[in-house]
């Protein structure tokens, strides 16, 4: 399902307003164009960072997915802000230097390869984002990271196994498996500022 640049400007929008809402700074107004769209099942992360910095201050989502837009995207902004576990919880005068990052994703797919180093030439930088799992370890990485960290997609398979906690090289062992999906990615280019699609 493809997204237009509008509904992705509104969905950044509604993100921003679920967290102000919260810190008590406004009420959040479902634009009536979205309805459709809030009431189907997506993946959905929201993505917080510094500006100017462009720091990660919160990342949470699903990539599964698992329940409405409407309640996913509330929940990973909201999660985003105050429960990633790798940041302290947002403060209200820190959300007027952030900038707001929705990301909508196609549901994961198993990739099915004859040996390990055929990933190499599966994914593709910029289009395909990673799980890695195995057993209980899973990692995820959005589509964008490896553009903004000008990864190679070795390096991507790395730092997607390091996310799991496993080894850098244990997309190499078959019993681990990797899925890919992607995503369509909205953003303010400053925060509470213009929203642009990303590629």
């Amino acid at each position: 399902m493809e997204l237009t640049p509008e509904q992705g400007k509104l969905l950044v929008g509604l993100a921003r307003s679920v967290i102000e809402e919260y810190f008590g700074a406004g009420k959040v107004e479902i634009p009536e164009t979205l309805n459709d769209i809030l009431r189907r099942k997506m993946g959905v992360f929201v993505s917080l960072h510094t500006y100017p910095g462009h720091d990660l201050r919160g990342c949470i989502g699903y990539a599964e997915p698992v329940m409405t837009l409407s309640r996913g995207l509330r929940n990973a902004a909201l999660s985003a802000a105050l429960n990633d576990p790798r940041f302290p919880r947002l403060k209200a005068d820190e959300l007027k230097n952030l900038v707001v990052e929705v990301s909508i994703l196609t549901p994961p797919e198993l990739m099915d390869v004859g040996k390990p180093e055929d990933y190499l030439n599966e994914i593709k930088i910029g289009r395909d984002g990673l799980i890695v799992e195995e057993g209980v370890f899973k990692g995820l990485l959005l589509p964008q990271v490896p553009v903004e960290w000008k990864w190679d997609v070795p390096k991507f398979l790395a730092h997607a196994c390091m996310k799991a906690g496993l080894s850098a090289n244990a997309w190499l062992d078959p019993e681990v498996r990797v899925y890919k999906f992607s995503g369509q990615v909205f953003s303010e280019t400053v925060p509470e500022g213009e929203i642009i699609e990303k590629n």
